[in-house]
């Protein structure tokens, strides 16, 4: 496709396309506001902008092809219709207007109905324009704006799973003999266990004895039984002993959250499709928190104005912004509520916007992202179970403008369509991402508002509500999209407050690990998480050095079998993901940086979260540069 590149061409197809009403509103106004002022936009801004541009181009030459059929018809019906006048002779009403059809009344016999001439006349003027252009308009729509009453599984999403299933047992009949066929084993084995296992969410939580789940008691004794297996049949000694039994316990870990979360993935996709509209929509306050957002404040709030909600109530909270926040604030306050504070974070400015708030359900929206148009009412249908106390958003990566956010956008993009799904499937989400998520607003003040005393807040709140008895779900349908950094410097501040932030929450709930009465989130979640945050990381560069020692005896083989079956592991994985979400298919070439390069960052930058949590060093808000578009 041959992009229009032109900023005076993209900004008149922006205004063709806002007067047509095709496209996500919120979206378009950030474009245009960037346009008017001469800035370049992103790359992935000008490929929307085309693909809706043909769009409205094909609606556009369909309602040209039906006034010409119009016509025809109309010139065919006045030459031969009435001369010849269609007689009743019995009496009908008119399809169109109800009323009777008379015996001198000239009539005309449409799609196996009676009507008068002039309500002729009227119906093909509408009807054939309005159904055509909607079959195209309907036919582009991203999966969140349509609304289905069968859900039906893709068959290509199949295809990878089962050709994702076979890569697996292959890789595990190759690399080393039975014991890898134990490790598959012992995965397929939790795999099965977790899902038969499953209970209705709201009936999961229970008293009983205090102990680790046991899901936490195999992962922690499964490295010693392969090395004792290893040991004992001869494949190493010493020092390699331990780094081997690493990489087969990494091997069966990888194995089984595969073998879980893909075909549970595949399943959420079915069953999110089959949500209803709600009866009645219930008022949602929106929560916008904000500390120095003068560069993105107005495309927030403008994208939340022109969101297609009944009832909805926009709170921006000024948490003593040094700069013009509050002032471009205030110039929305007509349409929503401006809250001024001293600067105290933003668990603070949050509470502060629920003080506020008049809504049953609290959305929280960061100021630097822009709400798809239809959001909300996604948001809603994920409600409709009452025991449904939280729903995370989907959150998308805008600024594609290297290869360091496209490996963001991917990992985004894999964590919510593979993993998060799984979790949906528990009702355990244990993240509703402060981009953009929603809570009902009497059970979060229940379980305690936000804590201002970790850097992730919204990690903390989701904890709680969880530890409450309620269930946590996810929305893919309602997207959002946020700005990711852009430089490496930015990068590390970010996720050096991600990072000690999840620490601070871990160590927080640290209870939740003995104690079944928590339910999911004491039998699958929490050691999920504990593993993905203490564990991978140490392991993962363990691994990364038994592969260098490979490679420097000389078994290149080796390394390139076990490397290359990885990395098509990953690429079929995301390709999976992108299906999922309808993304654009490029991001499934930076696959391989979440094998090698991108994994071993996010890994050195995790080791040195723990490091300094475990020394004690103090944690400090840190945060990335905005880019103004």
């Amino acid at each position: 496709m041959k992009f229009v590149d032109s900023n005076s061409t993209l900004l008149e197809i922006v205004k063709k396309l806002q007067e047509a009403e095709l496209g996500d509103s919120g979206r378009l106004s950030y474009i245009l506001h960037a346009l008017e002022k001469g800035k370049k936009i992103y790359e992935s801004d000008k490929k929307y902008l085309n693909e809706k541009h043909i769009q409205l181009q094909k609606i556009q030459l369909v309602k040209e092809n039906i006034e010409k059929q119009k016509n025809l018809q109309l010139n065919q019906l006045a030459s031969g219709l009435l001369s010849n006048p269609v007689l009743i002779h019995r009496v009908h009403n008119c399809a169109s207007c109800n009323n009777e059809l008379s015996l001198e009344e000239k009539t005309v016999r449409y799609q196996d109905k009676w009507l008068h001439v002039a309500c002729f006349n009227s119906v093909i003027k509408t009807e054939p324009v309005q159904s055509q252009v909607a079959q195209i308009i309907e036919s582009s729509k991203p999966i969140e704006q349509k609304t289905q009453t069968k859900a039906k599984t893709d068959p290509v999403l199949v295809l990878l799973a089962s050709v994702i299933f076979t890569l697996l047992v292959f890789t595990a009949y190759s690399m080393l003999s039975y014991l890898s066929i134990i490790a598959i084993s012992v995965a397929a084995v939790m795999v099965f266990y977790h899902i038969i296992s499953r209970r209705e969410p709201e009936s999961q939580y229970s008293y009983g004895r205090r102990g680790a789940s046991s899901y936490s008691i195999i992962v922690m004794i499964m490295p010693f039984a392969l090395g004792t297996i290893i040991a004992y049949d001869g494949y190493a000694n010493g020092f390699m002993t331990i780094i081997q039994t690493i990489f087969v316990w990494c091997l069966t870990l990888s194995f089984w959250q595969t073998m879980l979360f893909v075909p549970l993935a595949i399943r959420s996709v079915s069953i999110e499709a089959l949500l209803k509209e709600p009866d009645s929509y219930p008022k949602i306050s929106v929560l916008v928190p904000a500390y120095n957002e003068e560069k993105v404040i107005r495309t927030a709030i403008e994208s939340l104005l022109s969101t297609d909600y009944p009832d909805k109530e926009i709170i921006v909270i000024d948490d003593g912004s040094k700069d013009q926040t509050l002032n471009i604030a205030s110039r929305y306050k007509d349409k929503i509520k401006v809250i001024h504070k001293e600067n105290g974070g933003k668990a603070s400015a949050l509470n502060a916007g629920m003080l506020y708030a008049t809504g049953s359900i609290i959305a929280i929206l960061d100021a630097d992202t822009i709400i798809g148009h239809s959001a909300l009412k996604h948001i809603a249908k994920s409600f409709s179970n009452e025991n449904v106390a939280a729903v995370a958003g989907n959150v998308k990566i805008r600024n594609r403008v290297n290869c360091l956010t496209w490996c963001q956008a991917l990992e985004y993009l894999s964590g919510i369509q593979i993993m998060r799904r799984g979790l949906d499937y528990f009702g355990a989400i244990t993240i509703v991402p402060g981009a953009l998520g929603a809570f009902k607003k009497s059970k979060l003040e229940e379980a305690g508002s936000y804590h201002k005393d970790t850097l992730v807040e919204d990690f903390d709140a989701t904890m709680k509500v969880l530890r409450s008895g309620m269930i946590v779900n996810g929305s893919n349908m309602a997207t959002a999209y946020t700005q990711a950094p852009q430089k490496l410097h930015d990068f590390y501040k970010q996720r050096k407050r991600w990072y000690r932030g999840n620490l601070q929450v871990l160590r927080r709930h640290s209870d939740i690990l003995l104690n079944p009465r928590f339910g999911y989130l004491h039998k699958f979640s929490y050691p999920l998480l504990a593993i993905h945050m203490l564990v991978i990381p140490v392991t993962s560069l363990m691994v990364l050095a038994f592969a260098i020692y490979q490679l420097l005896i000389g078994n290149y083989s080796y390394v390139a079998f076990t490397l290359g079956m990885f990395i098509i592991l990953q690429y079929l994985l995301s390709a999976m993901a992108v299906r999922m979400d309808k993304d654009d298919k490029k991001m499934i070439l930076y696959s391989v940086f979440l094998v090698i390069g991108y994994k071993q960052l996010i890994d050195i930058l995790q080791l040195k979260a723990i490091f300094e949590e475990f020394i004690g060093l103090k944690a400090k808000w840190t945060s990335a540069q905005r880019v103004q578009q």
